[in-house]
C-alpha cells in the first residue's frame, strides 16, 4: 500500500494536519490498512523533503498543517495513470508455506491446506458481511463508497485464494495417484552384491562351455 501516494491524495482536496490525515485515511480504505501518526509524521517529512508537500500554517488549534505542491500534484497524476507494477509481486507467505511443505517430512500438506482453506472461507464471510452492512444504506459520499470498493476487492481476493487452495489439493491428489502406479523400481544392490552376481554369471556361462 503506498501511504505516500494515498496521503497526496488526501493534501490534493486542501490542507490537512496528520492524525486529520490519518483519520481520512483509514475512513476511506475501513481501517484496514491501519496507520499510527508516528507514521504519517515520517511519511510527510519524507514527502517535504522531496519537495511534494509544504508546510502551510497552522490552524486555529494550532495543528501544523500541510499541503500539496504543485510537483507533488505531478507526482500523484503519474501515480494514478501508472498501473501498479506485478513485475515483482510480494511475498506471499501462504505460497512460501506450501511450497516448503512439499515433501517436508512429518508435515500433512492436505492438512495445511484444508486448515488454511477454512480460515479462508470465514474471513471471505465476513467480508462479505460487512458489504452487505454497508449496501444497507445506499453509499452517498465517497468515503463509503471508496470503502466499499476495498471490501469487494477482499472478497475477491479471498475467493480466489480459496479456488487456489482446491487446485493445490487436486495437485497433490493427482502426484499421489501417479506414484502409486509407477513401478518399484529395481534395487541394485550393493556394490559386493553386484560383483557376487556378475562373477557367478561369469562362472556360469564358462562352465556351460565346457563339454
Amino acid at each position: 500500500m503506498s501511504i505516500r501516494h494515498g496521503l497526496l491524495a488526501l493534501l490534493e482536496r486542501g490542507p490537512r494536519y496528520g492524525s486529520q490525515l490519518r483519520t481520512e485515511f483509514e475512513s476511506r480504505t475501513g481501517s484496514t490498512w491501519p496507520l499510527n501518526v508516528g507514521q504519517v509524521y515520517t511519511t510527510l517529512s519524507r514527502l517535504e523533503r522531496d519537495g511534494l508537500v509544504a508546510q502551510d500554517g497552522e490552524d486555529d488549534a494550532g495543528h501544523a498543517l500541510y499541503s500539496i505542491t504543485d510537483e507533488g500534484r505531478v507526482e500523484l497524476r503519474s501515480w494514478f495513470e501508472t498501473p501498479v507494477d506485478r513485475a515483482n509481486p510480494p511475498r506471499d507467505e501462504l505460497a512460501i508455506k506450501l511450497a516448503m511443505a512439499v515433501g517436508a517430512p512429518g508435515v500433512d500438506i492436505r492438512a495445511v491446506i484444508q486448515s488454511q482453506r477454512g480460515h479462508t472461507v470465514k474471513a471471505m464471510q465476513d467480508y462479505t458481511r460487512l458489504k452487505a452492512r454497508a449496501l444497507a444504506d445506499v453509499p452517498t459520499n465517497r468515503d463509503e463508497v471508496a470503502w466499499l470498493l476495498v471490501v469487494e476487492q477482499l472478497i475477491f481476493q479471498a475467493e480466489a485464494e480459496a479456488r487456489w487452495l482446491d487446485h493445490c489439493e487436486s495437485r497433490l491428489v493427482r502426484l499421489a495417484e501417479a506414484a502409486a502406479t509407477e513401478p518399484a523400481a529395481r534395487t541394485p544392490g550393493t556394490p559386493a552384491e553386484r560383483r557376487s552376481a556378475k562373477a557367478g554369471g561369469a562362472g556360469g556361462a564358462r562352465t556351460g562351455t565346457r563339454r
